[in-house]
């Protein structure tokens, strides 16, 4: 197997900049931060910081959203999310670590409004990668990406965080 690993930090410092554009563009006041479990929140609780969010940092399992949800069962690290109870109306910036087909944030997206109807819903990612099967496009990236057959992203955290591209040997 080969690996590769990614700058997070420069990953970060990208997604943070774009981050703080489209906040001001679209002039987003007292946002509420969500993270997806488990990367998006490693992810969100760094831009948190950064961008010092007064709001709490609020964290999403959208485990039992996933339209897969019969296919793969019930993970048995399954936690509870935690949100506001007022998100009616609310600026959002929703987190997650990888961009793939849509999917987690159709389901993220789900239960979020399930709380009630945000004003709008800012997606910020740390990579986005080929492969969308969703009318969905992230609004912040820290990189795009394409992988080969054989590749997959792994992370790992939440300290210290690291990004591998894994190529697994067609040999071996």
């Amino acid at each position: 197997m080969t690996v590769n690993r990614l700058d997070v930090s420069g990953l970060l410092d990208t997604l943070e900049t774009k981050l703080k554009q489209a906040i001001a563009e679209r002039q987003l006041t007292d946002p509420l931060m969500i993270g997806i479990r488990t990367g998006g929140v490693w992810i969100a609780e760094k831009l948190y910081q950064r961008l010092a969010i007064k709001q709490p940092l609020g964290l999403l399992d959208i485990s039992f959203y996933r339209d897969d949800f019969s296919q793969i069962g019930v993970n048995p690290n399954v936690k509870p999310s935690q949100l506001p109870a007022q998100v009616e109306g609310r600026n959002i910036i929703l987190v997650d670590d990888v961009f793939y087909t849509g999917r987690t944030i159709r389901a993220a997206l789900n239960e979020i409004f399930d709380y009630g109807r945000p004003r709008q819903v800012l997606l910020a990612v740390l990579i986005e990668r080929d492969g969308k099967q969703m009318p969905i496009s992230p609004d912040c990236v820290g990189i795009s990406i394409t992988l080969d057959a054989g590749q997959r992203i792994k992370l790992t955290g939440p300290e210290p965080l690291a990004i591998e591209i894994q190529t697994v040997d067609a040999a071996a």
